[in-house]
């Protein structure tokens, strides 16, 4: 079948499992990944076993950080780390600039907490500030939705920005820094969206019917500031580090390559050598020399030679000359500092030693015995289990869109690039993204399911016109846009800050699209002054 129609029938499947028949979301993007793969080429004896095998490939690369992300968030509500958190923000803005620390206290939370946990940590606190200033009830409730839901859907380690960095290849620590750079200036328009929305719908705040109104810890039951933020601070700190590490390696290997081509007289000047240095690396080509013909092979896939005969005699001289052994053997200290970097900047272990630091904050500040502890921490990872089942289910279904052809199709579609060619693709992925989060309601099954689409369309930075984070973070943009009855955080937002149906369409709603196109918005211009191609 032709690979365009096997991607409608994919996205029919999942659309019309998860509005018509309310299936599961795990349920239906498996479902529709081995759908399509029966109606792709290859074998029929593997056509299912290759959807486990794209499962499997997916939980290996994310999974343990969905895990970890849960075990983190979960106890820093218990701990009261979170609380510490809002309180000292409040305490730098003052009761004058409220809604600033409420917004900034959901945009910090939300790095490794999910959206409903930090919601339901800040709504008490909106609840006593009204209750003591009696005013601008909604300007708190909009405040801390703006900062949850914008980190949420543009920074990882949550799980949908999580999966979009590992569909498109992108380097964690890149995309936690762009997340924060759209993500920063989207908050601020955000705030006066959030004031323009309190002031047409005003709304006071009500009682719960059947809750009172929990007692607020007492200052001194909250552990201090630095530790509180220490399992937020430290995963970012460590994965940024081995990024910049990465950085000085490579440049390092770019310059010793180079002085090695140069010597070998292969490039007839500087400009050559340093292209060829280059393209080198990009495809790790100097790792993998075991013979002249893979190297031969592996210069004419890098495009550095244009057929085999002319890449061969280019190969021989390479390796007669030793460059590659001599780069190997020279002495490279930022190649030694990315190495130790790559381990303590895993994402893996940057949030294992996050979730060991929050487990032992919330031992020590609730004398918590360690059976409980255990207890606590069962209950973070079922909820993070189900997100993992998802996610997997996600990657299973980009994987298949892979093996029917996509990519084909799309680059006959697209052409070669250019920058209306790239504006278009971010456009198609800011909207397919909004379509699916308006579709089934969830802003992480939106992303994980548009990123593997567009994954499997093998998109390249050169059609794109800038670096795939942008591609990246429109996915992220148009996943907030269009929440509403069919998504479970229009419900909190309505249940717990006590709204009608209505009164959520008119204030949650519109900001969500407000933030979405914000996002996007700055995504663009980010595109086109630093496309990082």
């Amino acid at each position: 079948m032709e690979p365009l129609v096997i991607l409608i029938i994919g996205v029919v499947t999942v659309l019309g499992m998860i509005m018509v028949l309310r299936v599961n979301a795990f349920i239906a993007l498996i479902t529709a990944a081995m759908l399509v793969s029966l109606l792709s080429p290859g074998a029929l004896a593997e056509k299912i076993t290759r959807v486990a095998d794209a499962f499997g490939s997916t939980v290996g690369s994310i999974g343990i950080v969905i895990a970890l992300a849960a075990v983190i968030g979960k106890c820093l509500m218990e701990s009261g780390a979170a609380d510490r958190i809002v309180r000292s923000f409040l305490g730098v803005f003052g009761e004058k600039r409220i809604s600033w620390a409420l917004m900034g206290s959901g945009f910090v939370l939300s790095v490794p907490v999910f959206f409903d946990t930090v919601f339901y940590l800040l709504v008490p606190l909106a609840r006593s500030l009204y209750t003591r200033t009696q005013k601008n009830y909604m300007l708190y409730l909009m405040a801390i939705c703006a900062g949850a839901a914008i980190t949420h859907t543009l920074v990882p380690p949550t799980p949908g920005p999580l999966y979009v960095a590992a569909a498109f290849n992108i380097d964690l620590g890149l995309m936690i820094f762009v997340g924060i750079l759209v993500a920063l200036p989207t908050a601020i328009v955000a705030l006066f969206v959030c004031k323009l929305l309190s002031r047409f719908v005003s709304v006071p705040m009500r009682p719960y019917s059947d809750e009172p109104e929990p007692d607020p810890l007492q200052d001194e039951e909250l552990p201090p500031l630095w530790l509180s933020l220490l399992p937020v601070l430290l995963p970012v700190f460590l994965i940024s580090t081995h990024t910049i590490a990465n950085v000085f390696a490579r440049t390092e290997l770019t310059q010793l390559l180079r002085q090695g081509i140069m010597s070998a007289q292969i490039a007839d000047d500087e400009a050559d050598a340093q292209k060829l240095a280059q393209d080198l690396i990009k495809k790790e080509l100097y790792s993998d020399i075991d013979s002249v013909e893979a190297l031969a092979e592996g210069l004419v896939d890098a495009r550095i030679r244009k057929d085999i005969v002319a890449a061969t005699p280019l190969a021989e001289q390479l390796l007669n000359e030793g460059i590659f052994m001599r780069v190997e053997q020279s002495p490279r200290p930022a190649q030694t500092a990315a190495d130790v970097t790559a381990v303590l900047g895993s994402p893996n272990l940057a949030l294992l030693l996050s979730a060991v630091i929050a487990m032992a904050l919330l031992v020590w500040k609730r004398q918590m015995p360690l059976k409980k502890l255990a207890q606590t921490v069962d209950k973070a990872l079922m909820s993070g289990g189900v997100i993992i089942l998802i996610t997997a289910g996600g990657g299973a279904f980009g994987a298949m869109l892979r093996v029917a052809g996509i990519q084909t199709a799309v680059e006959s579609a697209f052409g070669s690039g250019g920058e209306n060619v790239g504006i278009m693709i971010l456009l198609a992925a800011f909207g397919v993204a909004s379509m699916l989060k308006f579709a089934q309601g969830s802003s992480t099954v939106s992303m994980i399911t548009t990123s593997s689409m567009f994954a499997a369309m093998a998109i390249t930075p050169e059609m794109l016109g800038c670096h795939l984070i942008y591609l990246a973070q429109a996915i992220g943009a148009g996943s907030l846009v269009g929440s509403w009855m069919n998504d479970s955080g229009f419900w909190i937002v309505a249940r717990m800050g006590v709204l009608t149906a209505g009164e959520a369409l008119k204030t949650w709603t519109v900001l969500l699209v407000a933030l979405g196109f914000t996002a996007f918005g700055f995504t663009l211009l980010y595109s086109r002054l630093l496309p990082m191609v």
